[in-house]
């Protein structure tokens, strides 16, 4: 009964305490409550790789998580910084605004400053500023995709998705407009969507090289619509794609394969692991 209840812990956002726990930091270290910003949301935690950093430093993945634009928080994502740290990744999860206090497309904005601290504090914290990654869950599966292959964001923060060594989305929503979710509505102003708001709408050929991650069966986002979609005119378009999906999983639990008590559900760690170091099979 422990995994099924771990899995509505992460559905909850209620009890991840228990998955934190339960997640070894291997020597992995945390530095908490590091800003980005000015605002209070504007803040990362840092999970550095214990031993002495290679000759041209960890890679780094900067991570953000789901829950509809209005919840989450990146202390209930510590087994992901460590589960990530412990396999030799330089992981930042970072928190951003979330409704009611914004709407889309701030939260974007928040993201792409976070992503640029870690473009420009890379080398500074022994990672590598030639192999940064964005990674994101559900809604941040979404900030993620943005990020990758819309460059307006990046661009306001100084940056360029051509800056990234590649991106990763784990059951994101990237085409979902209109959306029957009452939490999401609000979010995107529901009924009048803004346009240009959809990873689907950019897949540019010089998009960074791409994991695409979901359960083969979910039922907070279309797996065809969003995923398979998403790969497919990437690929098409001769960006370079990882696609994987995962039979046990569920959308929710797909990210809590990350934690140690969760790992037989789904291989994901490892495979996103596998693609940060290029050694993924598509």
């Amino acid at each position: 009964m422990l995994p099924a209840a771990l899995g509505l812990c992460i559905a909850g956002c209620s009890a991840v305490g228990t998955l934190n726990a339960l997640t070894p930091s291997d020597g992995a270290t945390v530095r908490k409550d590091v800003a980005y910003g000015a605002l209070p949301a504007q803040q990362l935690d840092i999970y550095t790789p214990p031993g002495q950093a290679p000759a041209a430093g960890w890679p780094v993945v900067v991570f953000f998580y789901g829950g509809s634009w209005n919840s989450g928080s990146r202390a209930d994502y510590q087994f992901v910084g460590k589960a990530m740290a412990a396999r030799g990744v330089l992981t930042l999860i970072a928190d951003y605004r979330l409704y009611p206090a914004v709407r889309y497309p701030e939260f974007l904005r928040d993201s792409a400053r976070a992503l640029a601290y870690g473009f420009e504090k890379a080398a500074a914290l022994g990672g590598d500023p030639k192999r940064v990654f964005v990674m994101g869950h559900s809604a941040g599966g979404y900030n993620a995709a943005m990020l990758a292959l819309d460059p307006r964001w990046l661009k306001d923060a100084g940056h360029s998705p051509a800056e990234l060594a590649g991106w990763i989305g784990l059951a994101g929503p990237y085409d979902f407009f209109p959306t029957d979710n009452p939490d999401a509505q609000p979010v995107f102003f529901h009924p009048n969507y803004p346009p240009n708001a959809q990873p689907i709408e950019f897949t540019p050929s010089n998009a960074p090289r791409s994991f695409l991650g979901a359960p083969t069966e979910d039922r907070l986002v279309s797996v065809q619509r969003s995923t398979l979609q998403l790969s497919g005119k990437l690929q098409a378009a001769g960006v370079p794609v990882t696609l994987k999906l995962y039979r046990r999983a569920s959308h929710t639990t797909l990210i809590g394969a990350f934690a140690s008590p969760l790992r037989w559900v789904a291989p994901v760690l490892d495979d996103v692991v596998d693609f940060v170091d290029g050694r993924a099979t598509h």
